[in-house]
């Protein structure tokens, strides 16, 4: 799941096309990054990550009363940015009516990256109980989504809709009655609306459970709509759900002995996926830029008791990789991710190489590409970006 305040396949449009041979390199930029982290899209081109990406997915608008809304206007397109920190080094015009933000920030960075796509992204784990009242009218949703994302006021900075509905049919925060059908007939409403020149992606569960959220809607129905999905292979096992535990990492790609779920690794959701006839290519790998941990542990190997979520700089449970890699390196391997034991913390996160070994099995598996929530927790040179972006 991301945070929030978290069949046939068509024709690629020329808006799809990217120039990076091992596929799409996409990555999550939320838009509260601009607050606490401190992060901002200057660090997008700083740290050597922009022209490493095909896209980036701007989180996140809000669904409300059937519509798609802005999610933050401060952050989103009102805060100015002087010139030290803004993408081009020029301050934001202090013109009635000019646009700043993010969104303007974004403009900049494609004009140094011209073949760099962007998506606004709506919904996320907080904001998804809107989609329920959205597909009551698929139309007047994608409608309204469609005004917003090209907006005259912000002209040229998005280049489609990614939809994060958390879950259709299933249950994420709140639970959805909409039917098995609902995130079809949202996906074919916004394809209308948005056409083939834009792009319309959807953020998808990774439970490959018997039953599970995969099961609860016909996801290869929706994909003919969709120019992708993203798949979020990733909090699988989290302090959170199970604070005593047993300790298991958050995004194991494959299945290993003592697993918790059955089902609960990225190798089961893809193959799930494309068995229910969604084509590889339009499947992404979701990989996390952060670590999921307990406190209380005295067991090095996964499958460990502990006492609770461990200390987390904004949220108890969930650490940066920026940080982890420094604070509790990597001492374990297992099911193609790391996990470390540091005192009583128990860690488990990607490291360069796991990452790049992620992005290998993508390649190998057929796959459109990778993406990873989000930038913000990379280091200040992008080794975990790099290393994703070099399969």
């Amino acid at each position: 799941m991301l945070f929030s305040p978290p069949a046939a396949t068509a024709t690629p449009s020329p808006a799809q096309t990217t120039g990076h041979s091992q596929g799409k390199v996409m990555a999550y930029f939320a838009d509260w990054d601009v607050y606490a982290r401190n992060y901002h899209v200057k660090n997008i081109e700083t740290s050597g990550s922009a022209a490493k990406l095909t896209h980036i997915n701007y989180a996140f608008g809000n669904v409300a009363d059937g519509k798609c809304t802005v999610g933050d206007p401060w952050a989103d397109h009102d805060m100015p940015y002087d010139a030290a920190n803004s993408v081009s080094g020029v301050a934001d015009s202090t013109e009635p009516g000019s646009l700043h933000g993010s969104f303007n920030q974004l403009l900049q960075l494609k004009k140094l990256h011209p073949g760099l796509k962007v998506l606004w992204s709506f919904g996320g784990w907080t904001w998804s109980s809107g989609f329920t009242e959205a597909a009551k009218n698929p139309a007047a949703f994608a409608e309204s989504c469609y005004n917003l994302v090209n907006d005259p006021r912000w002209a040229g900075v998005f280049d489609g809709i990614d939809i994060d509905w958390e879950y259709p049919n299933a249950c994420g925060l709140v639970c959805d009655t909409s039917g098995p059908d609902a995130f079809t007939k949202v996906s074919k409403a916004l394809r209308a609306k948005f056409g083939r020149s834009q792009l319309v992606t959807a953020a998808i569960t990774a439970d490959g459970t018997r039953g599970g959220k995969i099961d609860a809607t016909d996801y290869a129905a929706a994909s003919r709509y969709h120019d992708w999905y993203n798949v979020m292979t990733y909090d699988y096992f989290v302090a959170g759900a199970s604070p005593t535990g047993p300790t298991a990492p958050h995004s194991p790609l494959r299945p290993y002995a003592g697993i918790p779920t059955a089902g609960f690794h990225s190798d089961a959701a893809i193959q799930k996926l494309r068995r229910a006839g969604v084509p590889s290519e339009k499947l992404l790998l979701g990989l996390g830029f952060y670590g999921r941990g307990w406190e209380g542990v005295t067991r090095k190997q996964p499958g460990g008791t502990a006492t609770g979520p461990a200390p987390g700089t904004y949220e108890a449970g969930v650490e940066d990789y920026k940080v982890l890699k420094d604070t509790c390196p990597s001492n374990g391997l297992i099911a193609g991710t790391a996990y470390a034991k540091c005192g009583s913390q128990w860690w488990s996160y990607d490291t360069p190489a796991t990452a790049s070994a992620k992005a290998g099995y993508a390649k190998s598996q057929g796959l459109g590409g990778v993406f990873a929530w989000e930038l913000s927790g990379d280091t200040a040179n992008a080794e975990l970006l790099t290393a994703i972006s070099r399969r």
